[in-house]
């Protein structure tokens, strides 16, 4: 099955360049259909003019955003800068800490298969 999400510019070109296999959302209704060997198209925002298609290797789900930091290596999410405390805050401003409460997180490890 093939689906389909949005990203922003940076977290698009860190998967482009093979620097982040992991990628994390709201383990929300839609994000529950996913599964492994699944395929996701992600087109990049704003222009939504550019595609990637990756291949789900592994979903793990964790209560909060918070366990899924201290259990995956930063460099996973593509970066090395390993400041718990200011990931949280970040993805704060996309999932509101409610919603995190409703739905938890999930970390979708990713395999590139075209640009």
């Amino acid at each position: 099955m093939e689906h389909k999400m949005k990203l922003y510019e940076e977290p698009f070109r860190a998967i482009q360049s093979g620097k982040k296999t992991v990628e994390i959302r709201l383990h929300d209704p839609k994000r529950r259909t996913l599964k492994e060997k699944d395929t996701i198209e992600f087109t990049k925002l704003p222009g939504e003019d550019e595609k990637l298609i990756v291949k789900i290797t592994k979903l793990c789900t964790y209560p909060t955003f918070r366990e899924m930091f201290e259990d995956i290596p930063a460099e996973k999410f593509g970066t090395v800068d390993n400041n718990i405390e200011i990931w949280v805050k970040s993805i704060h401003t996309l999932y509101s800490p409610a919603r995190e409460q409703e739905w938890g997180s999930l970390a979708i490890e990713i395999e590139l298969l075209s640009c």
